[in-house]
This record gives C-alpha cells, sequence and structure tokens, in this order.
C-alpha cells in the first residue's frame, strides 16, 4: 500500500470564506501526491475562483452532496486513485492523512473513516464528538463529518452515493459494510462546529438525534431534507441508449475520416462520456441498454462501475425506446426516465438534472438536435404513443413528435437544442470545441 493513490473529494456550495484555509492544509497531502478535487453546486460566491488556485481540478454538478461527490469521484483524475476520501469544505484532515489511510486499508478493510473532534463555542462539544465516534464503532457507520474513505473499485462497484438529498453517506456505508469491516482511524479529523453555534447547541442536538431516527424507520430522504433545511432535486432513472464500438458498424459515417477502428474508437468515448455524465449528475439509477449485450466494454462496464447492461429488443430505434420505458415503467414506484443515446457529447450533468426537474410539473422533456431529431425525452409516465409511426433518422422525427405528445393531450417542455455527432463535419466541430477548452477560451 506505499503506493496507494489517494484522491480527495470535496463538494462545496459558498464557501468562498473557508475554502481557502482547507485548500491550504491540503497542500502538504498534495505535495506527497494526493489529488484534490473540489465540486461546486452552483454557488454564487468566488468559491469556483478560489478553488481553482488550490485544486487539482474544479468542476461544477447538480446542487446536492451526493451528485456533487459521484461528480468528483468520475472525474478521470480520481478514477487513476486506488482510494477515494470525500471531506466536507469545514472538515480538516491530520496532516499525514495518506498515510493513515494507506495503514487502516493494509488490514484487509475496502473502506473506514476517521474519528472526529468538533471545534465550536459550546463546552459540550466534546461530549457530542466522543459519542458520534462511539456510535460510528457500534453500528459500523460513517458520516460525512468523519472524512469516509474508499477504495475506488469497491465504490465504483456500488454504484456510488445513492441520489437521495440527505443520509447519503449513512446508506452508502450500510451497502459498504456488507463488503467488509471499517478502518476506524482514531487520529481525529477537526470538523467545524457551526452547525450547533449557529442554530443552537440543544435544537441540533435534538434535530440530528430526530432525522436519524426517522431515517431508521424508513422515512422518505427528501422529506427529510426538506425538513433539515435542504432543498432536495427531482429524481429520475436514466436510460442510455448504447451500441458496441465494433469496428464497421459504429459510427459508420465517421469511417471516411477516422476509418473502421478510429470510428469504433470514437465510439467508445462517446459511451464513456454519456456514463459519466449520467453518473455525475447523479438523478436516479443509470443502465446501459447495449446492442450487442455481450461486447467486452459493456462487460467491464458492469464490474468496473456497478452500472446495469441490459440487452435491446430488436427493432428501430423507436421499438427499442418504447421497450426501455415499458420496462422502466412496469416496476412498482417507478421514478421518471430519461433517455438518451450517446451522440451527444455536449450534454451535461447539469442539464440531466434540469430535465429531471421538469418531469416534477410536465409529462414529458425534450431537447431537441440540431438535426431535426432529439438527443433526449424524459417520460413521467408510460406514453408509447411517442415512438410509434415516427420517421426515424429523418429531419421529420422531432415535429413527430410533436404531434403524439399534443395528440394525447399531455404536457411537455422543451430545452434549448444541442447537436450530435454524426458525420464528418460535426465530428470537426467537437473537434474545435475539445482544442477550445484545451486552450481555456470555453470554460
Amino acid at each position: 500500500m506505499a503506493d496507494l493513490k489517494l484522491a480527495i473529494v470535496v463538494p462545496v456550495l459558498n464557501e468562498a470564506m473557508t475554502l481557502p484555509a482547507a485548500l491550504a492544509e491540503l497542500e502538504a497531502l498534495r505535495a506527497h501526491g494526493v489529488v484534490v478535487i473540489v465540486v461546486d453546486g452552483g454557488s454564487s460566491d468566488a468559491t469556483v475562483a478560489v478553488a481553482a488556485k488550490g485544486a487539482d481540478a474544479v468542476l461544477t454538478a447538480p446542487r446536492g452532496r451526493a451528485a456533487q461527490m459521484n461528480a468528483g469521484a468520475c472525474h478521470p483524475l480520481a478514477r487513476r486513485a486506488d482510494v477515494l476520501l470525500f471531506l466536507h469544505a469545514d472538515t480538516r484532515l491530520p496532516a499525514n492523512a495518506h498515510v493513515l489511510v494507506a495503514k487502516a486499508l493494509e488490514g484487509g478493510a475496502d473502506w473506514g473513516r476517521f474519528d472526529v473532534r468538533i471545534d465550536g463555542r459550546h463546552p459540550l462539544l466534546p461530549m457530542v464528538a466522543a459519542f458520534m465516534n462511539w456510535r460510528s464503532r457500534k453500528t459500523r457507520i460513517a458520516t460525512g463529518d468523519q472524512a469516509l474513505f474508499v477504495r475506488r473499485t469497491v465504490w465504483a462497484s456500488l454504484g456510488g452515493f445513492a441520489p437521495i438529498p440527505l443520509m447519503e453517506d449513512v446508506e452508502l456505508s450500510a451497502r459498504l459494510r456488507a463488503v467488509s469491516e471499517p478502518a476506524n482511524i482514531a487520529q481525529p479529523v477537526h470538523t467545524a462546529g457551526r452547525r450547533w453555534d449557529e442554530r443552537g447547541f440543544w435544537r441540533t442536538v435534538l434535530m440530528m438525534w430526530r432525522l436519524r431516527a426517522a431515517y431508521a424507520l424508513g422515512r422518505d430522504p427528501t422529506a427529510l431534507a426538506r425538513r433539515y433545511g435542504y432543498a432536495p432535486r427531482a429524481p429520475s432513472a436514466v436510460a442510455i441508449m448504447a451500441k458496441a464500438p465494433l469496428p464497421g458498424l459504429a459510427k459508420t459515417r465517421l469511417a471516411p475520416v477516422l476509418g473502421d477502428a478510429g470510428a469504433a474508437r470514437a465510439q467508445r468515448r462517446f459511451i464513456l462520456r454519456t456514463l459519466t455524465t449520467a453518473c455525475q449528475a447523479s438523478t436516479g439509477p443509470v443502465t446501459l441498454h447495449c446492442t450487442p449485450p455481450a461486447h467486452r466494454l459493456f462487460h467491464l462496464l458492469t464490474m468496473r462501475w456497478g452500472v446495469a447492461c441490459v440487452g435491446q429488443v430488436d427493432g428501430d430505434i423507436g421499438c427499442r425506446m418504447r421497450a426501455v420505458m415499458a420496462e422502466h415503467f412496469a416496476q412498482a414506484a417507478a421514478p421518471p426516465l430519461l433517455i438518451v443515446g450517446t451522440d451527444c457529447p455536449v450534454l451535461t450533468p447539469a442539464i440531466l438534472q434540469t430535465c429531471a426537474d421538469t418531469l416534477v410539473n410536465h409529462d414529458a422533456v425534450l431537447i431537441p438536435a440540431e438535426d431535426g431529431g432529439y438527443v433526449l425525452i424524459g417520460l413521467r409516465k408510460r406514453l408509447p404513443q411517442v415512438f410509434e409511426a415516427v420517421d426515424w433518422s429523418t429531419p421529420r422525427v422531432m415535429g413527430q413528435t410533436r404531434e403524439r405528445l399534443k395528440a394525447q393531450g399531455v404536457s411537455w417542455r422543451e430545452l434549448p437544442a444541442l447537436w450530435d455527432v454524426d458525420d464528418p463535419v460535426d465530428w470537426e466541430r467537437w473537434q474545435a470545441l475539445l482544442k477550445d477548452v484545451s486552450d481555456g477560451r470555453v470554460a
């Protein structure tokens, strides 16, 4: 474990005042090869600018710790790490945290956490910290304040944090303890007691006890989040329609410029990019609907990412999407569903979350494609008619889909149009955009 590579993921929201000190203390760990990834949830202050001065990577994700931590863990720098450590912005690690984590995992554990010490004004905060540490050992449950760490492959195999607005750390701990016993590091992290200082000591203690008790009794985390003062984001499952990256069969219109093998490699990158985007959005479970399903890439994604891969039915794309929709809504209490392809590399986690939010008040959501089709369709309920009698792969797709929705009398919303990469002109456009991002001309 001497060469263990550690990546620290820090979810933030309006932390411009506290972040400089936090990143300054992490600088010593960066000197030892530890990667620091800051994930902003839409701050209205200078958090992003501050983070850019002291982190290895700064990215944005839909608001919510689960979504932000999933986004950070999916970053390319994090995917090269052996261990992920999730750190709150107001929690300080020991200077030798990388050594402590490596030693803690030498005994065979796949995950663990630190003891915690709470820094604040109230004289009973040490007692609260002692109780948290005792409870964590007894229940084998870690909270976010305890700097939870986990082997990256294990985290990926479990599908990361559940897309819930509260108790995401408790929920993940429950799944992790089925994999291995946690490693408990006695040397504490220091976390700020601002919750107790700002909201009142006893009021905060009672609220936290009630929330944990309610969660243990099966209460909906979304309702608990509202009680806690969070504004939960809307959930949606994501179905990715993916064609296997087979030379001569994938992205054939790109073959004149890339060759058959190059076009297949491009398809592989598009699949990985779309999967990363869906996981970063953290709106709900992600499923790859594959054709053919036996390709080794899909097996690898199941093993390393923990994502479900299922085969597509025969027929045109309308038949296949209709089957995906029917299978999804056959489940009890199924959430809304977002169906996407892999051809739109400019799709972002924030756009997916906006689509999920839209389905709270609408039956459907669409993102038109510039070529007359669409890059995403989201549904709140079964609407098989939208996939029937459509001239697929033509500029008439979007117009005909609008007609089907209107005929059903349902409400829908359309987001701004995006574009697919289908032919050499699209490929050149995509490569130019990548160069602009690399050169810093596009954020």
